[in-house]
């Protein structure tokens, strides 16, 4: 896998776990052409091979922000085409966010408006730096969300609290994110990264084929009726029932050892 982008610090953090920091602080890691297209060819790159890697933190780097959004410099002299060029760049960016196969964890470490915010959304569930905070502000911009965030917002906090939020613009912070179930655990910046590891362990600890196709079950089933998400549930675990990690569970259990998961 390529370690080296001009707008990411990529590394393995543990052996089986990836970390994808954001790395423009000097304009709080805002999301400019260049950073979608790093972040979608790491998590294309996943898609296709992933490396060993069981686990992916998305964090960015310093304590100001995660991401304060698109680039407004960027986009100061775009044409209306230059923009919906740009634009879908980043809907393409956001879908392979949301297809990356392994679990990713965000870890936001300070403020997350707009397409910060969206792609927060997108990873499988969030940690917060206690003075995080949280926005969608396009309305405020002439525009409105564009990268799933009228989708995934009311999802997490319901209709009513999402239309208030996305229709006034106005932050909320780490607490309010917690209370109302955005976010699942709030800590101070200073432990975001290591309670943010120590989950990411406990995953990557786990038989990695069951945790793929129980992240793609849930994924699934949030777009089927109960029924039809519990026939691809059994198919995903019928699927796991023939191999190798599975019967190394039960040995490791039966002969009191941990269990060596290869994956197979």
């Amino acid at each position: 896998m390529r370690m080296d982008y001009e707008t990411l610090h990529v590394e393995r953090t543990d052996d089986h776990v990836l970390m994808v920091m954001f790395d423009r602080p000097e304009v709080r890691n805002a999301r400019n052409t260049q950073m979608a297209l790093d972040q979608m060819e790491v998590m294309r790159s996943l898609y296709v091979d992933q490396e060993d890697i069981r686990v992916v933190i998305l964090t960015a780097r310093g304590d100001k922000a995660f991401s304060a959004g698109g680039d407004l410099k960027e986009r100061k002299t775009m044409s209306e085409a230059d923009w919906h060029k740009q634009h879908a760049v980043f809907e393409q960016n956001m879908m392979a966010l949301r297809d990356c196969p392994v679990p990713v964890i965000a870890a936001v470490n300070g403020v997350a408006y707009a397409g910060g915010l969206e792609t927060a959304l997108n990873c499988d569930f969030i940690y917060a730096a206690d003075h995080a905070r949280f926005a969608l502000t396009e309305v405020k911009l002439g525009i409105m969300p564009g990268c799933t965030g009228t989708q995934n917002l009311p999802r997490a906090l319901g209709e009513r609290r999402a239309k208030e939020l996305i229709l006034t613009g106005e932050p909320f912070s780490a607490q309010d994110a917690l209370d109302w179930g955005l976010v699942n655990k709030v800590v101070p910046y200073a432990d975001l990264l290591d309670e943010t590891r120590a989950t990411a362990r406990k995953i990557a600890a786990n038989a990695p084929l069951s945790t793929l196709r129980a992240k793609r079950a849930m994924s699934v089933a949030q777009n089927m009726d109960p029924h039809t998400g519990f026939q691809f549930e059994l198919e995903a675990y019928n699927r796991l029932v023939g191999t190798e990690d599975r019967v190394e569970a039960i040995n490791a259990f039966n002969e009191k050892r941990a269990p060596v998961f290869k994956g197979k």
